[in-house]
């Protein structure tokens, strides 16, 4: 059994870490409001792009001698996948949601005989994939000191997505991500950028019909790269707030458990000093008893 001085220690340890997570969330919180304002913008703008370039690649009579970055290579031999994670801990399952959701994908492509590349924007995402899949792995990106999410950031890994289609390295480009629905739940997504693919929240909205100057495959050269760097910025956005909900929930139901903890062992302490106390009197009156 746990002496005086060691409940008493453990208590104030427990409170400690209760301040401290308490403080987390309360950090997260405030983070939250802003991350959740830029992701909700955000959507509107990458679906809309997609949308045109979905109907810039209908009016398109030669399909054939298309931009490669719209039909892809004609093949899909190898596949390139981008995990995209957090750089920090402490916010719950978000960064497991998104592994597991990629080795689902992972193992449908090992399972066809496929290759199968990974670049992890996260350290975390690599901390975890490199035990199974570090052969897999052909680079690791991490933005650990940018402070907020921003454009620049997504246009590095654009860029480097484009350079290795260009040099045929891969045939097809996915992406894996957290989408924030609210503090409680993010739905981890999978969306393939090259080939361009519709995507569920487009619908049938690629049907409307437009008029383009000047023709289809000017425009799409210079719409597509924009469209990838657009893309992973949408998916930067989206996990940026599912990091700080997920964060919040976390560090809420930390706090509320070291607080059960301290009542429980608050308990405990109380019941041990008293019995303390009473074997003290007992042997108190025993020994006057024995006078």
């Amino acid at each position: 059994m746990a002496s005086l001085d060691d409940l008493k220690k453990r208590i104030s340890s427990v409170k400690s870490t209760q301040k401290i997570t308490k403080a987390m969330k309360m950090v997260a919180a405030s983070k939250l409001r802003r991350a959740q304002e830029s992701a909700e913008k955000g959507r509107p703008y990458s679906d809309k792009m997609n949308n045109i370039i979905l109907n810039l690649s209908n009016s398109i009579i030669d399909k054939e001698n298309s931009p490669k970055l719209l039909a892809g290579s004609g093949d899909d031999k190898v596949h390139l996948c981008i995990v995209m994670t957090s750089d920090r801990g402490l916010c719950g399952g978000f960064n497991t949601n998104i592994i597991k959701k990629a080795k689902l994908y992972f193992q449908k492509i090992i399972d066809a005989g496929k290759t199968l590349k990974i670049i992890t924007v996260g350290s975390k995402g690599y901390d975890q994939l490199k035990r199974t899949y570090k052969e897999n792995i052909i680079e690791k990106i991490s933005f650990k000191e940018s402070k907020n999410t921003n454009y620049f950031d997504a246009d590095k890994v654009g860029k480097i997505i484009i350079e290795k289609f260009e040099k045929k390295e891969f045939d097809v480009c996915t992406i894996f991500y957290n989408q924030f629905k609210n503090v409680i739940t993010q739905i981890p997504q999978e969306q393939q950028i090259i080939p361009l693919k519709a995507t569920e929240s487009e619908g049938n909205s690629s049907e409307d019909n437009y008029e383009f100057e000047p023709e289809e495959d000017e425009i799409l050269s210079n719409l597509l790269p924009k469209n990838i760097s657009t893309q992973i910025f949408k998916a930067m956005l989206e996990n940026s707030a599912s990091e700080q909900g997920s964060r919040m929930s976390a560090m809420d139901n930390a706090t509320r458990n070291a607080g059960e903890m301290v009542d429980k062992l608050t308990i405990q302490y109380n019941r041990s000093r008293q019995a303390a106390i009473t074997k003290e009197l007992i042997e108190i009156i025993s020994g006057a008893e024995s006078l």
